[in-house]
Order: C-alpha cells, then structure tokens, then sequence
C-alpha cells in the first residue's frame, strides 16, 4: 500500500477514522490488539540462567571448586560439601544483585520512554508513543521525534531531519498533497511522517499508517538491536581497581600460603586456605555492587522527580558547580496568567489568577465592558494565533500547549469569548514560533474572504516590524513619540516582574506571496500583555541551599532585562554586586571578555539557544562543571555540552530529552538540588561500602599473614574464611547503598571530578581500620589459644567470631566521614536489620550442633563473648574518637 499516494480523505476512509473526532478509546483498545503495540522488537536479553552461571566465571572461584573436588576425592566430604554450598549462595546473592540492577535500569527505559500527542474522543491527549496505534490521528511540533510511520494531512511549515533512515542530514520539507509517481524511496515521499526521524521545524498533523515493526523504521530494526550496555566512569574505575586488588590480594595470599607450608602445614590444607582467602578477600563483586548502588539511588531520584538517563550522570552531579537554569517553568510557577494590558495608550488590570476563566477587566479601578475599544479585537487574535487548549480534569482547568498561549486563552474567556471564534475563520498558513524568531504568525481569511496576517511575540521583535499601532479610533502611524510611549509601557511592565507579549496585525491581498520574508513587516501594533508567572515557594531556599553547597545558580531567560533582574532579586538570587547580561551584550562579546565577566554575573536575559552554548563553554573555561536546563529543540547543543544536561519532563521536546543525561519530571528547580544532593549520597555511599568491604578484606588477609608470620596455626580454616564473607560483604555493604545523606553532605563544596576514590582520607582510613581489624582478631586467637593450647578449634572459633564481629561493628563507623558517635546508628534500619541477619547466621553455625562439626567450631560462654566484644569495638571506638 502506497499511502503517499493516497489523499488525506481516502486515508481516512481507508482506516476508518475521522481526522477531526480522532479514534475512540474502544477502537484504538481493538487494534493495539490486531498490530500490537508500537515497539521495535528489542535483542532479546541474556537468560536468566546465563546469569546465574556467570556469576561462578570468576577465575579464582573456578580454582576453588576445583580444590574444593580434590578435597571431596581425598575423602574431606564435609569440608566439601560446605565450601560448594557457600559457594552457590554467594553466586544467588550475586545472581540476585544483577538482576535487581538490570531490572532498574528496565524502568528507567520505560519512565523515559516518548510520549505522543493524539486525538481521541474528540481531545488531544497525551500517551506513551508505544500505546499508539493504526488509524490515530497525530500532532507533531518542533523537536518531537515522530511516534509511527503517518501520513501528514496539515503542515505547518514542517520539516523533518531523516538521517537514521536516509543518512542525509539536511531538513526535508513536508507537504500534504497526495503523490501520484510510482515507486518513491522513503526520502522522496515527503507527504510521509517516519517513526523515529525528528521534526526540526515547524508542526504537522498525520494519520497513522504503520506501527512497531510494520513501519520503516521496522524495517532496519536490527540496527536499533545492538546496544551496548553503558559503563559509568566509577565503574571503570573500580574495574581497574579490582585488578589492583586481586595481583596484592593474589601476591599476600602466595605468600602466607608459602610461609605456611615452610612452617610445616600441610601443602593440600595451605592451598585451599590460601584459595579460599584471595576468594574472601577479591572485591570481584564490587562493581556489580556498584551498578545497584547506583540504580537504587536512581530509584529514590524518580520518587523526588528526577528521572536519571545516564548512569554516569549520577557521579557528575556531586560535582556541579554552577547550575544554568531556564526561569520560565523551572524557577517559576509556568502558570501565566495576563494581569495588565496596555491598549490604546491606557493600562488596563486583569482580575483572576491561574487558569480559572473567571474574571474582570479594569481602567482606573472601574470595571470596563466588552466593547472597550479594540480590546475584544485584541482578546480575539490572541485567541487565534493559538496553539493551546483549555482541559477540564476533576473540576479544574488545565493547559494542553505552551502556557503564554493559555494565558491568552484564559483571557480571551474572561471576556466572553469562545472557540466558536475560530469557526469564522480558516487559518491558511502558519509560521509556527521558535526561539530564535521570538514569534509567531498565521495567516487568515474571515468570512467575507478579507485576509490578514496575526503576529503575536517579544516586543522588541514586533515593534521595529510594526509601521503603525491601534488608537482608540484608527489605526495610526507609529512616530518616535508613540513608539517611545510603547517602549515605556514595556519598561513598566518589566519593571513589575511581568513578562510582555506584543501583538499585532496586517491585512493583506489575495495575491500576495505567502512565502515573502517581508511578510511579517509593516504590522499594525495593537497592544501589549503583561503576563505573571510568579516563583515557586520552593526555589527561594533551594538556591540558599546550593549557595551553601558551593554551587553557583544562574538564570537565563529569554524576558526583557528588567523582569528578570525583578525576579531574580525575589529569589534572591542576585547578588548586589551581580551582574545582568543581555543577549546583545554576549553578541558583542569575545570569548576572552566574556570570561573575564562570567563568575560575576548571575543574570542572562534576552538569550537566544545560541548564546546558552557560549555561556556553557565560558563557565566550562574556567574550570567549573556546568548543569544546563533546556526545553526546546535549539537547546539541544548547549544541554550535551554541558557536563550535566537537564530537560524538562512536562514542557522538553524529545530532542532535549535524548540529549540530557537528567529529566526534570515537574520541571522544578528544586528538584534539581534534590537530585545534586542525592548525586551527592549515592557516590558518598559507594565510598562507605568501598572503606566496609576492603577494611574487611584487609583485616582478613593480615589476620592470615601475621599468624603465618609467628608460625602460628592456622587462626581460620577455609571454609569459615568463606562463610565470613557471606555473611559481612554481602547484606550490610547492600545496606550501607541505602544510607541516608549525612547532616553536612550539602555544605560540603562540590567534588573535583578527578578526584581519586581513594581521597580525602579514605585510603587511610581503610589501611587503619583493616590492620587493627587483623590484629584484635589475632589477639582474640592468641590468647584463647595460648589458655587452651589443646583446644585449636575453640581458639579458631574465637578469631572467627571476633573478625565477624570487628567487621559488623565497623560498618557503622563506614557511616560517617567525621565519627562514628557523629550518627544514630538506627537511623539506616536496613543497615541495622542486616547486621541482626548476619550476627544470627554468626551464632547458628556457633551454636547449632549439626553445623559445628562443618564449620569447626565450639560453643562459646558468655565470657568469651565479652572478650570477644571487647577485642571488636577496639577500631571502631578507638578512631571514634581520633576523628580520622
């Protein structure tokens, strides 16, 4: 079926649809069923068992079951027997930790899957781009990414970037005319709309004609299979640690091996000791630990309205020293609402607030009628060159589209007009609003076939187009008097924190070229809005917050210096000695005196998505690492420049979505510090568990070595090596990736981004904790062992629970960077209700009679158990009170 071929009526006909009542939710219900959903079929993910199996790959797990069978053919079943089955817990825990990972980061995909605008019943709604089916009528504007394959019916000036299907970069035009030439290729067809190419310019309304699989995109599928999994640069890192790990872990286990044997154990008991030690002590878990840390912070991030893209974000955030954020709907409400208007020369005051169509207008304190004059001419066009909606939900109105055009909208209503309006007249073209025009326009025929053109956008940009402007009586010639009265206006409404709308008009000829670039001169101005957008409540401490932190906030907006200045000293954002630069000022501007100028200056106004880019790069110069907020497509180049890019969730187009490594899902400002400061805990939390798991490795080697050392017996024996490494590395290092941020973790300066893992003391604090860990253990061993010389196994029973214990003691001083008195240890209860866990499985093999003989050990009375605490609270308690 050649749709291109097909005009728009046809189509309709063919897939039983109305273009203007759209589907009905049965019918979509009916056909997602037949076509299915519209997913590309994805490389179908590594089985569950393939999973768990790699999860024994490990080279020196492999060497450990090998002995372990040696063992069990020399006739030490029992010893056997428990190594195999610790073994295969420990590969279920990690079995479990990367499926809970993968599982995560399956989420994620979905949360940040694309939306699609279509009609249903009658209304646009939005939708999840795979719940769209055959037959849905479609609305696309600039910077969406095309839901399915459709063929265009209304376009909008609409242009569409194919390369994924084409290869070819430049923007191709579409049109809704049927083609009668057969056998196009997919760039010929440019009546056609393709799922997954991105529409750079303009808007369109399609029909689908192709979902999922059955679309072009469908086609190269296997393209799209192939992925590969994103590594963080932690991760990395940590896997380049854990080489490090396992040649000092390998080199220290050979040699407590060879002293052994020099000193007489024998060679087979040794070599399993020595294989069960590198085991315990090689963190190879340890970037998979990583992954869930990250994943887990992830998880709380989207519960405080954070959507993280990129894991690698996650490290960057901690980092961030200078956030660039958009004003409008980030730092205000984005519920504009049209508070004054300045028409015929005279201010008139707008009551009601938000988007409630209840309200009057004033002059003078007097309530004024509709026939005010030009005011319902004025209301009216506002109304027109619209691309908003008012919705209805649970008693409340709510904007579909851009919230300025809503305020027009809701103005419009308060006056007594409605969408019955534009029923007299057609729109025949229109040139849809982008950041760099600041404007937009259409072009409309009234009933009595007059034409003229509607242009409403940034005064600055309508007023030097504008020849003429509305009187009271007539239209006039705009003199340098007027023109100044106008500007006036614009300062005064600035001044009050408004943002200000233009709009005007020109009549035009039935001849006249619809495609002159002189079209939108010559305007007739007719009046001004003033619309309020007020801050959130929130924003105000959120910018004390990261003042605090460290980390500078900027504001950058597209509104006339003096609304932004009045804001921005609201929020108190602005400092007194702060500067405030306007897009022509940076037009100016060389690189070498926008640096010389950038750390002082807080405000950016009347910017365009070109200067953001310059500003990113002129932080990013002077070393900072710069979070950058857009929504629009043009901001697409500043946002991947940036070191964190930021979209927003409700107003981003879907370019900025797929650009931004963080998604605002409430495009709040306040989120962003919430999810700095969670950035901030998530890698904080991979440091306690780093510091927990390689103290406690430390301490088990040393306890080996220095016993090797004073040709001593053996204080652990292999399988007790392993089951404390079960029950210490596993729970409480998964709990310690739970902790709660610490008090200060905001009023810390942000982390140097090649800062080490190691830094700020916790190499030192690792080497520290794990030597004293190693020596209580081996005193504990020493001196049971020197009162009960006949007794070994009570004397190993000893130094088992005593490591057990000094490693559970110790995760709690992994909590804090300052002291382990600094925190309630109660406040993480899945750190408290792992240690309980792992204190029990302690005491059942203790204590259990079937389990004793397996793990060699004896029961132990309460004094023992005092000496045993004792000997473990030693290097916590002991650098408690160091404070290092």
């Amino acid at each position: 079926m050649n749709w291109y071929q097909l005009d728009a009526e046809k189509v309709e006909k063919k897939l039983h649809v109305s273009a203007d009542r759209g589907l009905s939710g049965n019918q979509a219900n009916e056909r997602r069923k037949q076509y299915g959903e519209n997913i590309l079929e994805a490389k179908k993910n590594t089985s569950k068992w393939l999973i768990f199996l790699k999860q024994f790959q490990d080279f020196m797990v492999l060497v450990l079951l090998a002995a372990t069978l040696i063992a069990g053919l020399l006739g030490e079943f029992v010893d056997a027997i428990a190594i195999m089955v610790i073994v295969l817990v420990n590969g279920f825990i990690g079995f479990f930790q990367e499926q809970k990972a993968e599982n995560s980061l399956e989420k994620l995909k979905e949360l940040s899957a694309p939306m699609a605008n279509v009609l249903r019943n009658e209304s646009w709604e939005k939708i999840s781009s795979r719940e769209v089916v055959v037959g849905d009528i479609v609305r696309v504007n600039s910077g969406d990414r095309i839901p399915a394959d459709l063929r265009i019916i209304r376009s909008n000036g609409m242009e569409t970037e194919e390369s994924a299907l084409t290869g070819e970069s430049l923007p191709v035009a579409k049109h809704a005319t049927a083609i009668t030439k057969d056998g196009l290729d997919v760039q010929d067809q440019v009546n056609m709309g393709f799922m997954g190419t991105l529409v750079t310019r303009g808007s369109g309304i399609g029909i689908v004609v192709g979902t999922g699989m059955n679309t072009v995109m469908g086609q190269i599928a296997s393209l799209m299979a192939n992925t590969k999994k994103m590594i963080t640069p932690l991760e990395l890192k940590l896997a380049e640690l854990g080489k490090i790990l396992i040649i000092v872990a390998l080199f220290l286990t050979i040699l407590v091996v060879g002293l052994g044997v020099v000193q007489g154990h024998p060679m087979y008991e040794m070599f399993l000791a020595g294989v069960s030690l590198a085991v315990a002590a090689i963190p190879e878990g340890l970037p998979a630990i990583v992954t869930v840390a990250l994943s887990l912070g992830v998880q709380r991030m989207i519960r405080k309205k954070a959507l993280v893209r990129k894991l690698s974000a996650v490290e960057t955030l901690g980092c961030a020293s200078v956030i660039c954020s958009d004003k409008t709907g980030t730092m205000t409400e984005n519920q504009m609402t049209v508070k004054e208007i300045f028409l015929n020369g005279k201010y008139l005051y707008v009551s009601g607030d938000g988007y409630q169509t209840q309200g009057d207008f004033f002059h003078n304190r007097e309530k004024i009628k509709r026939s005010f004059p030009n005011l319902e001419t004025m209301l009216s066009y506002g109304m027109l060159c619209n691309n908003a909606s008012i919705v209805v939900k649970k008693g409340k109105n709510f904007i579909d589209g851009d919230p300025t055009d809503g305020a027009l909208l809701v103005a419009a209503k308060k006056l007594g007009l409605s969408e019955e309006l534009s029923k007299k007249f057609r729109i025949i073209k229109e040139f849809p609003f982008d950041s760099d025009r600041k404007r937009m326009s259409i072009v409309v025929e009234d009933e009595n076939q007059m034409r003229f053109l509607i242009t409403k956008g940034a005064p600055d940009v309508l007023l030097p187009r504008s020849a003429f402007y509305m009187d009271k009586d007539n239209r006039k010639l705009l003199n340098k008097e007027n023109k100044a009265l106008i500007e006036d206006a614009i300062n005064e409404m600035a001044n009050k924190a408004l943002r200000t709308i233009a709009i005007g008009m020109r009549s035009l000829s039935s001849n006249v070229s619809l495609d002159s670039a002189l079209l939108e001169d010559e305007l007739t101005l007719i009046g001004l809005y003033g619309l309020m957008d007020p801050p959130r409540k929130e924003v105000k401490s959120a910018i004390r917050e990261c003042k605090e932190a460290g980390i500078k906030t900027v504001m950058i907006t597209g509104d006339h210096v003096n609304t932004a200045r009045a804001i921005a000293e609201n929020l108190q954002l602005l400092p007194p000695n702060g500067l405030v630069l306007e897009g022509q000022q940076l037009n100016r501007m060389s690189s070498e005196e926008l640096s010389n100028v950038i750390e002082d200056t807080y405000v950016f106004a009347r910017v365009t998505p070109e200067h953001k880019l310059k500003i990113v790069k002129a932080f990013q110069e002077k070393g900072h690492i710069v979070a950058m907020t857009g929504d629009g497509v043009n901001d697409a180049p500043a946002i991947k420049a940036s070191d964190i890019g930021i979209s927003m969730g409700v107003t981003g187009t879907d370019v900025t979505k797929e650009a931004s490594s963080l998604i605002l899902m409430d495009d709040n400002f306040a989120t962003i510090k919430s999810a700095i400061q969670e950035g901030r805990n998530i890698y904080e939390n991979i440091r306690k568990f780093i510091r927990y798991l390689l103290a406690s490795n430390v301490g088990e080697i040393l306890v080996m070595l220095f016993a090797m050392l004073l040709a001593m017996p053996l204080p652990l024996i292999p399988v007790q090596i392993l089951w404390v490494n079960l029950v210490t590395d596993g729970l409480p290092a998964m709990a310690l990736g739970l902790d709660k941020a610490e008090e200060d973790v905001m009023k810390r300066s942000p982390r140097n981004p090649r800062e080490g893992i190691f830094s700020r003391g916790l190499g030192y604090k690792i080497i520290s904790r794990g030597i004293l860990i190693g020596i209580v253990t081996l005193i504990g061993f020493m001196i049971t062992y020197q009162n009960n010389p006949d007794n070994l196994i009570f004397a190993q029973t000893t130094a088992f629970s005593t490591l057990v214990m000094a490693q559970l003691i110790h995760v709690f001083d992994c909590r804090s960077e300052h002291s382990v008195f600094a925190r309630n240890p109660f406040e993480n209860i899945y750190l408290v209700f792992a240690v309980i866990s792992s204190l029990l499985l302690l005491l059942v093999v203790i204590y259990w009679p079937p389990l004793q003989p397996i793990f060699h050990t004896v029961s132990l009375s309460l004094r023992d158990w005092l000496l045993i605490i004792g000997l473990s609270a030693i290097p916590t308690v002991l650098f408690g009170f160091t404070k290092k």
